[in-house]
Order: C-alpha cells, then sequence, then structure tokens
C-alpha cells in the first residue's frame, strides 16, 4: 500500500509540475512569440529567402590585359557557363570597378597580360577574380565558373588520361544553396528556439520569486522536461519533415531514422537548455547571446568549414552544442540519404551528451 500510495503521490506531482510548465510557457507572451515566429516562421522564412537554390547569369566585368587568344578563348568559355554572364568588357581596372560601384556587375575577371605567353609555354596561368560580397552566390558563382572552364582546359590540354576519370556529383547536382544550407540551419532552429524560450521562462521565475515552482525532486524534474520535449518534438517533426515537403527539398532519410535522430536530439537539447538556463538571472539577458551563439554553432557543425580544419579549442567547445553532432547526422541522412546504422559514431555521441546534461541539470535543479 505504501509503494501504491508513494506512486500515486508521484505521478500527481508530476502531471501538477507537466501542467504547470505547460501553462507558464503558454502563458508568457514573449515565449510564445519565440516559439510561434521563430519556431514556425523561421523555416519557411528561409526557404523563401532561398527558394529558387541557384543564381544563375551574375553579371560580371572582363578586364583583358592579354588579349590573346587563350584568353579569349577563355572567356568565351566562361560567358558560356550557367553561372555568369560577361555583361561588360573593359579597357582597364579602373573601369570595371567604376561597374561594380554602381551596381552594374557583381564581379571582375581579370586576364595579366603574361597570360597567353604562360599557356603557350605551359606555365602556370593566373587570372584574379574580384566579387561582390554583399551576398556569398555572387562569389560562389564567379568562383565555380571560372574553376570549370580551368578545369575543362586542363583537361583539353591532356591527350591521354594517365587515371580516366568521370564527373558525378550525387547529392547536390545544381550546387543549390538551400540544399546545400538549410539542412544543418532546420535543427539549428530547434535548439535556438528551445535556448531562448527556456532561458526567458527561468528569467521570469527568478525575477518573480517562482523558483519555488521548480522544486518538488525528479519528479518535477522529469515533468518540466516532458512538457519541452512534447513541444519541440512536434516542432521538429514540422520543421525536418513537413517545411522540406512544402519546399520541394530533397529526403532522402528514411522517416524512421529521421524521427529516431529527432528524439536523441530533441532531449538532448531539453537538458542542454534546461542546465544552461539555470545561469539566467533575467528574461532579457539570453538575446546578448542572440548574434554571436548562432553563428558560432553553424559554424561548428562543420557544414561550412571542414571539422578538420576547425582550431582545437573550438573542436572542444563544440563538443558541448548538441546541434554540432545533431546537425551532422541529419546532413548525412536527409541530404545523402545514409541509413541510421552509418551514423552510428554520431548517435552514441549524442547518447553520451544527453547522459552528461541530464545528470548536470537535475543536479542544478535540486539545488536550486
Amino acid at each position: 500500500m505504501k509503494f501504491i500510495d508513494y506512486m500515486k503521490g508521484w505521478f500527481r506531482d508530476f502531471w501538477k509540475g507537466f501542467g504547470g510548465e505547460l501553462r507558464t510557457i503558454f502563458s508568457d507572451g514573449g515565449v510564445m512569440i519565440i516559439f510561434t515566429v521563430a519556431g514556425l516562421g523561421y523555416p519557411i522564412l528561409y526557404n523563401y529567402i532561398y527558394l529558387n537554390g541557384t543564381l544563375d547569369e551574375t553579371p560580371i566585368a572582363v578586364v583583358d590585359d592579354a588579349d590573346c587568344f587563350e584568353s579569349r578563348e577563355y572567356i568565351r568559355q566562361l560567358d558560356a557557363t550557367r553561372e555568369v554572364d560577361i555583361a561588360f568588357r573593359c579597357e582597364n581596372m579602373a573601369q570595371a570597378q567604376e561597374l561594380m560601384a554602381e551596381r552594374k556587375v557583381n564581379g571582375i575577371v581579370l586576364f595579366p597580360s603574361d597570360f597567353g605567353e604562360k599557356m603557350l609555354r605551359h606555365e602556370t596561368a593566373t587570372l584574379s577574380i574580384y566579387a561582390d560580397m554583399s551576398s556569398f552566390l555572387y562569389y560562389k558563382n564567379l568562383l565555380m565558373s571560372t574553376n570549370m572552364v580551368m578545369l575543362d582546359k586542363a583537361h583539353s590540354a591532356v591527350s591521354v588520361q594517365a587515371v580516366p576519370y568521370e564527373e558525378n556529383i550525387p547529392y547536390n547536382r545544381t550546387f543549390a544553396y538551400n540544399i546545400f544550407l538549410l539542412s544543418a540551419i532546420f535543427l539549428l532552429v530547434i535548439q535556438q528556439v528551445m535556448f531562448y524560450g527556456m532561458c526567458m521562462v527561468e528569467g521570469t521565475k527568478v525575477e518573480e520569486n517562482r523558483l519555488h515552482e521548480n522544486r518538488g525532486g525528479l519528479r518535477i524534474f522529469w515533468a518540466r522536461s516532458v512538457a519541452y520535449w512534447l513541444i519541440f518534438m512536434g516542432l521538429g517533426l514540422y520543421i525536418a519533415c513537413i517545411v522540406p515537403a512544402m519546399f520541394g527539398l530533397p529526403q532522402r532519410g528514411a522517416f524512421g531514422d529521421i524521427f529516431s535522430l529527432l528524439a536523441l536530439f530533441v532531449t538532448d537539447c531539453v537538458f542542454f537548455c534546461m542546465f544552461w538556463s539555470t545561469f539566467f538571472r533575467r528574461r532579457e539577458s539570453v538575446f546578448v547571446l542572440y548574434l554571436f551563439m548562432s553563428p558560432v554553432c553553424i559554424f561548428l557543425t562543420g557544414f561550412s568549414w571542414p571539422a578538420s580544419a576547425i582550431p582545437g579549442i573550438w573542436k572542444v567547445v563544440s563538443y558541448f552544442i548538441p546541434t554540432t553532432f545533431g546537425c551532422r547526422a541529419f546532413i548525412n541522412m536527409n541530404t545523402a540519404g545514409a541509413a541510421l546504422s552509418s551514423n552510428v559514431h554520431l548517435m552514441w555521441l549524442l547518447l553520451l551528451q544527453t547522459a552528461v546534461y541530464m545528470v548536470a541539470s537535475g543536479y542544478r535543479s535540486l539545488r536550486r
């Protein structure tokens, strides 16, 4: 009977804590703005911004100081690429720079005077490119087009290939920026929205002397955890499955694998956010981290910069952030079509991180 009474009391306190946390969340206008506007709106906004995925026929200017057959042939092939359109041929760099200042072109290609001579002598010939960095896509298009022409000319210059090869781009054949970017952004939105919302809730409780709502042993700790887990599992399925389907983005991962990853990732994020939220004393303090934390988290996932090239100190920092392993696994599954079994090492790292934050957040909750 004592055990039955204990379990009844446990579940009674659990549901009381669960319902209390949900009421706190849904009654806080600022938190609900973050959860709805950021959680539901950001994935759609990002997709609309990068809706086309590719930028074609970027206008550029060419300065041909070499004025030779080789440079003219290179320019002709460059103009034939999908990425750029040679809108102006300038006599000197001053004219090209003026066109770029007037935003009539988004890039410049300069052929030095010795370009043809070096090509004829089979030496390394160089050319210079200048891109308008107001958009990364301008730089990407200019660099890709010049590199593709360069590789084509190098291939043509060799009559017999030492090692035969063929081009095969299996995952992003059009080099679409949305496919490249959004797979990493999706899980970052889940983590960041939960982090800011939970820190606001905890900051409000401190300001209003309501920390007693978090007290009640592990049953209240688990009740609060489950409340956030259910909210963000629903949000996670919306972000990772429904939004890509709405915009026709590739979804190569099996639903069961994606669901398993989301379940572990959201669990990790819950304890991660619960731990760090205990250090905030004011609800607005978390916004100081907004501009700093998001770019750092996305950079540390390794999707835009090789993880092997990240400095050692930042690698250590990345081990404490759920998106480091979650985004990599999601990209592997959703973009490359890898099975869950191929990401076991990342899942184990997520599980280890979850265990560490679960113990740490539980300890902090009991001590407050």
